[in-house]
């Protein structure tokens, strides 16, 4: 049997870790400043713990952080890290570094079960969860990790399928005694799993987006299976039921497919969805992927949607492309790997 990880373990878990090895209590925070203050890569370097105790950790322990396996750079300056998580498993992160901000997108689960037509991690049908220990390893595994400004949950699958993992890497990222950053520097995407939603909403301080890509029913239930469970009616309902407050954000992601969802009728119909709730849309040009029909709107569809958006009064925003040359969307690069490993496999 595998070793218990401690990466990924919050403040209270570590308190247990050092009962049950007999350490004193205020082991549990020294264990916590090294695993994500001071981010050591062995229990070793973990100095103000002595030998003997550090024997102790390690007889049960691991450290539990992995290295990325690949890289690709885009000319724009976005990079797609690759992740190994099991055999044959691999998620994605994307860091994309803009003039003021420098954000990293990361996965919260190896393949999805939500299906949505235009996603290439559903294609790869769910295959597990991610540990808040693996989520978290995407931020501080990368060259990047110190330059990090933002963090969004925008990667493979569906975050809310995870929650309690998800909101443990949320807990460790803004702690004090984890990586004490500010929750509004960190986004969370959902495609409306209402329960989860209701649950991340009272006990995180995170910004919230919620993938829309249609204001119709019927068609949304072709995009998105989700809506024959949770429609977004519902979805916004709820969200109408809680205060936000002035700094705290929600946004709606609506992704631009040629002549499905970017009409002027769409445009109108999404305004009377969302009025009355302070919010703001995102469209996002659509990154093509084998086996689907769909095609993304031109830059001139895109920019009348976003004017009937905003004559409503509704702050919108074209989302830039970025890392269009590397399998930027989400899901493209751990697809090819997998394929390749199972050829290997055949072989």
């Amino acid at each position: 049997m595998g070793k218990e990880v401690l990466f990924g373990k919050t403040l209270e878990e570590l308190k247990v870790v050092a009962k049950e090895l007999g350490f004193p209590g205020f082991v549990a925070k020294q264990l916590a400043d090294w695993l994500y203050k001071k981010k050591v890569r062995s229990i070793d370097e973990m100095l103000n713990i002595s030998k003997k105790n550090r024997d102790l950790l390690k007889d049960k322990y691991e450290l539990g952080l992995a290295n990325y396996d690949n890289v690709q750079e885009s000319v724009d300056g976005t990079k797609k890290y690759l992740f190994h998580t099991d055999v044959n498993q691999f998620v994605e992160s994307a860091y994309i570094p803009s003039e003021n901000r420098k954000t990293l997108c990361v996965s919260s689960q190896v393949g999805c079960k939500m299906g949505c037509l235009f996603c290439m991690t559903g294609k790869q049908g769910f295959q597990k969860n991610l540990t808040a220990g693996q989520i978290v390893n995407q931020m501080v595994s990368i060259p990047e990790s110190d330059q990090l400004t933002n963090l969004v949950y925008m990667g493979m699958g569906e975050p809310l399928d995870n929650i309690s993992e998800v909101m443990k890497s949320l807990e460790i990222i803004t702690s004090d005694w984890g990586f004490a950053w500010s929750p509004r520097r960190i986004n969370v995407s959902t495609i409306g799993v209402v329960p989860a939603m209701r649950h991340f909403i009272e006990n995180s301080e995170c910004h919230l987006a919620i993938s829309m890509h249609s204001p119709y029913n019927d068609q949304r239930k072709e995009l998105m299976p989700i809506e024959n469970v949770y429609p977004i009616e519902q979805v916004i309902s709820v969200l109408k039921e809680y205060d936000f407050g002035r700094q705290r954000r929600i946004s709606f992601e609506y992704i631009m497919f040629e002549d499905v969802n970017d009409s002027v009728e769409h445009a109108k119909e999404l305004v009377k969805l969302v009025s009355g709730l302070k919010s703001r849309v995102n469209l996002i040009k659509f990154h093509p992927i084998p086996d689907t029909p769909l095609n993304g709107s031109s830059h001139v569809v895109m920019e009348r949607f976003k004017e009937v958006l905003e004559k409503k009064g509704i702050i919108t925003t074209i989302r830039k492309s970025r890392g269009e040359d590397i399998y930027a969307a989400c899901g493209l690069l751990s697809t090819k790997k997998l394929l390749k490993e199972n050829q290997d496999k055949d072989f």
